[in-house]
């Protein structure tokens, strides 16, 4: 680390698991930081996130060339690890677990579901590729499904593991400060350094990066999550991940994501819906939640018992979808980093997305890359 009164000064914006993260990141490795945001921890669209480490593309983000998702498979394999070793302690909110993701016809059969298989097998720990899967895990044989893999995939409980992310910056001396910063960053770069003294701006700030950027392109997917008990006492504890990704030939929301969260709590989804921007949805004003719980329980009957949390049955959210992947560059020109636009992918590329803000922000300090 850089002698203290060498450090030099970073603004993250957005307190999100990518700015947290990168915050993080950029204190470890020498820098000054400040984290400014308008939301913080619960408030902040990653608690709704299912949270569940994957291999690009994730089931709720099948949008994406292969250029741009051989990108994001580079961040999500420099994430995995850092999860891993997460996992060794609970208070972070991180646990592994099986991850179980299934087919309607043979993954042979489709170049590129078995082009990224063949990936996960090469890198992802507990790599299991077998069709007995589908009976093994109790999946309603009338489901349609014929194939299926396992790995063994990080689990993160945003609740808890957002706390330890701020906790951890903290300890390392990042400040937080509530700011809502409006207006493109490249008008008002001179403005923000001088305030707060920094010599790079880092942008995280997700959906929020179509005014800070400029960024047409950024379009909110809303998401949801129904949460429900999974503590034994109504039905089966489920502890393996179950997931059957949204057929992208048509608009139907036939996703099917089942998630263990914590030690007692599980979550249903999902759906993925463009350009809305209402998150006052429930079960009984929304059919499309209700149709959701009902393919999920379909798919796995043992649902059919669970019961729903009664304090926090559903959570909705904005997925800060860009249509040409995550934006991670310096603006030419200035000492803006841009961190945006993970889609439903924030959390497993987290680390791998950080780790290269860090090296990028160390060329801009050196003079490299600004025009």
């Amino acid at each position: 680390m850089r002698a203290r009164r060498d450090r030099p000064h970073a603004l993250v914006i957005g307190a999100g698991v990518s700015g947290l993260t990168t915050a993080l990141i950029l204190a470890r490795d020498g820098w000054r930081v400040t984290v400014a945001a308008d939301r913080f921890d619960r408030d902040t669209v990653s608690t709704v996130a299912g949270a569940v480490w994957e291999w690009p593309p994730s089931v709720c983000g099948r949008h994406h060339g292969q250029a741009v998702l051989a990108r994001s498979a580079g961040w999500a394999r420099d994430s995995y690890p850092r999860f891993a070793r997460l996992a060794a302690d609970p208070r972070t909110g991180v646990s592994l677990r099986p991850a179980v993701f299934y087919f309607p016809r043979p993954i042979a059969e489709d170049p590129a579901e078995s082009a990224k298989m063949a990936e996960v097998e090469q890198f992802v720990p507990g790599f299991v590729h077998d069709a007995e899967l589908i009976d093994a895990h109790g999946i309603n044989p009338r489901s349609g499904m014929v194939d299926a893999y396992s790995y063994l995939a990080p689990t993160i409980d945003t609740d808890h593991y957002l706390v330890w992310l701020s906790r951890q910056a903290a300890a390392a001396g990042v400040s937080l400060t509530t700011r809502r910063i409006r207006g493109a960053l490249a008008e008002q770069e001179d403005e923000l350094r001088a305030e707060y003294g920094a010599e790079l701006i880092v942008n995280c700030s997700g959906l929020g990066a179509r005014e800070l950027a400029d960024d047409s392109t950024m379009q909110p997917h809303r998401g949801a999550l129904l949460r429900m008990v999974n503590d034994g006492s109504a039905m089966t504890r489920v502890t393996a991940v179950h997931a059957v990704a949204n057929d992208i030939s048509t608009d139907n929301q036939d996703m099917v994501f089942i998630v263990p969260r914590g030690a007692d709590r599980l979550l249903i989804g999902g759906l993925v819906e463009p350009d809305q921007y209402d998150t006052r949805l429930d079960l009984d004003n929304y059919p499309p939640l209700r149709g959701m719980l009902e393919r999920c329980a379909e798919f796995l009957p043992v649902l059919r018992q669970a019961q729903l949390d009664p304090n926090d049955p559903v959570r909705v959210g904005l997925r800060p979808f860009r249509a040409g992947g995550v934006r991670l560059q310096v603006q030419p020109g200035t000492r803006i980093v841009h961190n945006y636009g993970h889609g439903g992918a924030g959390v497993t590329l987290s680390w791998g997305c950080a780790l290269e803000v860090a090296a990028l922000a160390d060329m801009v300090l050196a003079g490299q890359g600004v025009a």
